[in-house]
């Protein structure tokens, strides 16, 4: 192979990068803090004893958990403001899509936490006169949430990769840039090489902190 890699054009386009990057960093953060706090929410009513809120939001669940992510995003970003004549920015769209998204996937971690807290602790809420909202804060939710803390992570993980499909839709996120760097450069080798490494710089330390912590939590377990 005579093909003679060339970083210096991706060098010159950092600045560029960097401005994706802060886009993509920023998509993940806001729509991850959607999902933590709607997926818990949407967990308690999939726990429902009423048959008629359950259901929906079973529903609802295994809708974004059985159609692919590339799919709801061009769904909500094609389709919301033909059906509903509503126009939102593509970051504000973007986050929308892959923050519900992702609300699904916790609100399945957050039920099996929810269910794995013993019930006797449960009725020690019970019996010390809690009421039902004080149960969930005081004992449900602290035993949930770090029951289900390395699942979430791992999920915020995985968002921050799906986050490169709203390129797609011409968001400028970091792979956006990195497609039109590679466009006007012609070195889609370099280009997409970097960009590549730059979603493993941010992704891979924040994997070995959700290890470090799954076992931390068994060792406190065991």
């Amino acid at each position: 192979m005579n093909y003679q890699f060339q970083f210096h054009y991706v060098q010159q386009a950092w600045p560029q990068l960097l401005e994706g990057l802060q886009v993509t960093v920023q998509l993940t953060a806001i729509a991850n803090v959607i999902a933590l706090t709607l997926g818990f929410g949407i967990a308690l009513l999939v726990l429902s004893k009423y048959r008629l809120v359950r259901v929906p939001f079973m529903l609802l669940i295994e809708f974004f958990r059985c159609t692919p992510v590339l799919v709801q995003i061009l769904w909500f970003f094609y389709c919301v403001p033909i059906l509903f004549g509503i126009y939102i920015e593509p970051l504000p769209m973007g986050i929308l899509a892959l923050g519900l998204n992702l609300a699904c996937f916790n609100a399945e971690a957050y039920r099996a936490a929810i269910q794995s807290v013993p019930r006797e602790q449960v009725d020690a809420g019970v019996a010390l006169g809690f009421s039902p909202m004080q149960r969930i804060r005081y004992v449900v939710f602290p035993h949930a949430f770090r029951a289900a803390l390395p699942v979430l992570i791992t999920n915020g993980i995985t968002l921050f990769q799906q986050s490169a499909l709203v390129a797609l839709v011409a968001l400028t996120d970091l792979m956006y840039v990195g497609k039109q760097v590679a466009t006007q450069t012609y070195r889609p080798i370099e280009t997409y090489t970097v960009v590549a490494l730059i979603y493993f710089a941010i992704a891979f330390p924040v994997s070995r902190i959700a290890a470090w912590i799954e076992h931390r939590l068994d060792t406190a377990r065991a």
